[in-house]
């Protein structure tokens, strides 16, 4: 059975870091593109990041560019969002997917992803 699992979400100031985690289980990563999304309440989902199987080839949303670095460890099966500078707006549930397609990390649009995992609480407060 396939599975992805997100954690590291949570609440944080703005300025504030978090760091998430999204493992995979019943199948091997390095076979796909991945991807984080999140979508806030009233709000469609939107890509935040992709990465490609090689890692070599990143898409990152406007809003987050600078702020957001994204990593996959094929070895441990994982793939990280490292955000940082949040910001009120950054509030979402945030997704991971897989996508079997090898160029889906260049549009980072959900409709390319098939394997998502259950998302992950982001909430940027004071």
């Amino acid at each position: 059975q396939l599975q992805l699992v997100e954690s590291g979400g949570g609440l944080v100031q703005p300025g504030g870091s978090l760091r998430l985690s999204c493992a995979a289980s019943g199948f091997t990563l390095d076979r796909y593109t991945l991807g984080w999304f999140r979508q806030a309440p009233g709000k469609e989902r939107e890509g935040v990041s992709c990465i490609s199987r090689s890692g070599n080839s990143i898409n990152y949303a406007q809003s987050v560019k600078g702020r957001f670095t994204i990593s996959r460890d094929n070895a441990k099966n994982t793939v990280y969002l490292q955000m940082n500078s949040l910001k009120p707006e950054d509030t979402a549930v945030y997704y991971c997917a897989a996508s079997t397609s090898g160029s889906s990390w260049r549009g980072c649009l959900p409709y390319g992803y098939d394997n998502w995992g259950q998302g992950t609480q982001v909430t940027v407060s004071s």
